[in-house]
């Protein structure tokens, strides 16, 4: 990953985040059950439209949706489709824009009605595990205090950190180097430099940590049939500390 050049860049992302960031809103207010999972993507494909912007996920590497979009035991790459969104279920919305070249990514986990206290546990701690990863996104800190402190919170709480898929550089590419684990010991990688971006995307289970894909090539699904949850922002690391771009 090449540091951001300038400040317009950086102004670029932080609108293409903002964008992002309104879309997701919407889709928040949108969900309710009865819906499908190919409902929720076209109101996703609906909002972009509406933006001027550019679905970042739709055709990548092959990928048929708008958005990922994944239910209950789904940790992430949930391909939209007939799928019935219900009462008592938890759903992972995540969603990218290109912004006239300028990508940001981002992810939410949200309950759907009347959810299990144990699912509405594992949402808030995975929300939480971001923000703590968030925290350590400051030049001169390591990448890997960003996946301890993501990994040592969720443990603690008695979830697990899934290790088959990371977080990532962002910025003139949707994905870009280092790639961002939610596990590792501190003090370890890249020394971390004003002007990176980063997708910060811890992916947290109920159970154990590992997963499967299914039959599509696409979406992961826990090992053990428990519910997974997913949250992400991009975030600039800045002299001033770090800057969230996809946060209205």
């Amino acid at each position: 990953m090449i540091p951001l050049k300038s400040a317009q860049d950086l102004a670029m992302l932080k609108h293409s985040g903002q964008i992002l960031a309104a879309v997701m809103q919407k889709l928040q207010k949108a969900l309710q059950p009865g819906m499908t999972t190919l409902d929720l993507d076209l109101l996703s494909a609906e909002f972009i439209r509406k933006e001027k912007a550019i679905a970042a996920f739709k055709g990548y590497k092959g990928f048929p949706g708008t958005a990922c979009i994944s239910v209950n035991e789904e940790i992430v790459h949930g391909i939209p489709g007939t799928r019935l969104i219900a009462e008592g279920d938890i759903v992972s919305l995540d969603l990218g824009v290109n912004y006239q070249g300028f990508f940001s990514d981002m992810a939410v986990t949200l309950p759907v009605g009347k959810v299990n206290p144990d699912k509405l546990k594992l949402i808030d701690a995975a929300r939480q595990s971001l923000e703590l990863g968030i925290k350590q996104a400051r030049p001169g800190n390591h990448l890997s205090d960003i996946s301890h402190s993501i990994q040592s919170f969720v443990e603690a709480k008695g979830f697990s950190v899934v290790r088959q898929f990371v977080g990532h550089g962002i910025g003139t590419a949707l994905h870009e180097e280092p790639e961002v684990p939610n596990f590792g010991i501190p003090g370890a990688g890249p020394l971390l430099k004003s002007g990176m971006v980063l997708a910060i995307e811890p992916m947290i289970n109920l159970g154990g940590w590992e997963a499967r894909i299914m039959e599509n090539g696409w979406t992961a699904v826990t090992a053990d049939g428990l519910a997974s949850a997913h949250f992400e922002h991009t975030v600039a690391v800045t002299d001033k500390g770090p800057q969230v771009l996809t946060k209205l």
